[in-house]
């Protein structure tokens, strides 16, 4: 028998932008050495030089670490183990939001799903750490389709990784509530067990939430539909070969670190001890007897993926013809300057200073609109392809 000890806690740590940022990682990395973690968990760290520091603070605690670069401003994504790592992954999700969308940031991050591959007494633990794109507005949620796709690339890239490994485990922020369809989808698709609902022991914030309005980095606005927060940071996981899996333990930090006036983040850590045993007789698949849930599942999230991409396909038609009438005023402009040279301009020429304006302003709605033409072409791509995958699946769980 082994026992696992595991720390998630989403960090929000970015440069320049988070509050007591400094501070708080010094208390993380503290609170880490103190405590006897096997494994630690971490998102939002999106300055290298945080994940530096702690590395320094805990390398006589947690000798291997390891890093995910990606995007911009990088993945925030890191893992420290007590045992060695053998072998890492990063795959980036193929939608991640809308560089546009300036205030929300999530397309810059560049949000991927990394695996870390340690061996413990024998056993092969395939270790994945992820962040997916917030939710922002859950009334109106323009984000939803993307969510999915990258809940369904992950669920996707845990089963085609993880065959030769004996224990599967995800942490992360998933932002998704326990029943969104995101959470059915990963948890149906792969099999993957919620160390809150498996728990034998839970101490912590009511309902493990993770996100709760007490917090005084938290939106309280954001969750005034929800009194007593919401849960959106997981552990899950599941035996793959002839081990078993319980989770003994579930713990949460609630609130303000010890004796500070100040959380660790605007998100609760989540911490599981998890008990693995060697059994008799190999696990059998479990895929089989969830297949007619499954069904209605993939059937939900393929259609909120298909509202997604009609969706795509207007915003692509829409910066379509706006960059059509860009080029066609482009040319006009060109048809009137060359009337001129040649003289055929009858009585007072167009002002050179608006003409000059006028066709910047044609060339900068001409790139932008392509741009952005551009981008939900590949919108569309993606969103139609996942759409397509979902409906193999279908096929191939109804029949």
């Amino acid at each position: 028998a082994l026992r696992l000890r595991v720390f998630d806690l989403n960090c929000w740590a970015i440069r320049y932008l988070s509050k007591r940022r400094q501070e708080r990682i010094r208390l993380i990395g503290d609170m880490l050495r103190q405590e006897d973690f096997d494994l630690v968990l971490l998102q939002e760290v999106w300055s290298e030089q945080d994940y530096s520091d702690l590395k320094v603070k805990l390398g006589g605690c947690y000798p291997f670490s390891h890093y995910f670069r990606s995007g911009v401003i990088g993945s925030g994504l890191c893992v420290f183990s007590r045992f060695r790592i053998l072998d890492t992954l990063l795959y980036q999700y193929s939608l991640n939001g809308y560089p546009y969308m300036l205030q929300h940031g999530d397309w810059f991050c560049g949000k991927s799903v990394g695996l870390v591959i340690i061996r413990i007494s024998g056993i092969i633990f395939n270790i994945y750490v992820t962040h997916l794109h917030a939710e922002y507005c859950r009334e109106k949620d323009a984000y939803l389709p993307h969510r999915l796709v990258q809940a369904w690339e992950l669920a996707q890239f845990i089963r085609h990784t993880s065959k030769a490994a004996d224990v599967v485990l995800l942490g992360g922020d998933l932002n998704m509530h326990p029943e969104d369809v995101g959470i059915r989808l990963l948890r149906g698709w792969t099999g993957l067990r919620d160390a809150f609902a498996e728990a034998a022991h839970f101490e912590g914030c009511e309902d493990g939430c993770t996100l709760v309005p007490n917090n005084c980095f938290t939106d309280k606005s954001e969750l005034l539909p929800f009194p007593l927060g919401i849960r959106i940071d997981y552990i899950l996981y599941k035996a793959i070969s002839s081990f078993m899996v319980k989770c003994e333990e579930l713990k949460t930090t609630t609130g303000a670190a010890p004796g500070m006036d100040v959380p660790f983040s605007d998100h609760e850590a989540v911490m599981a001890t998890l008990h693995i045993q060697r059994q008799r007789q190999a696990a059998g698949a479990t895929l089989a007897t969830a297949e007619p849930m499954l069904v209605d599942v993939v059937t939900e999230a393929r259609t909120e993926v298909a509202v997604g991409l009609r969706a795509a396909q207007r915003q692509r038609y829409s910066s379509g013809r706006m960059a059509l009438l860009a080029l066609l005023l482009l040319l006009l402009q060109a048809v009137a300057a060359l009337g001129a040279l040649a003289g055929l301009d009858a009585g007072q020429p167009f002002p050179k200073l608006s003409f000059c304006l006028l066709a910047f302003l044609a060339i900068g709605i001409l790139l932008l609109a392509t741009g952005l033409h551009l981008f939900h072409t590949m919108e569309v791509k993606m969103l139609h392809s996942t759409e397509e995958q979902m409906r193999m699946v279908l096929q191939t769980l109804q029949e």
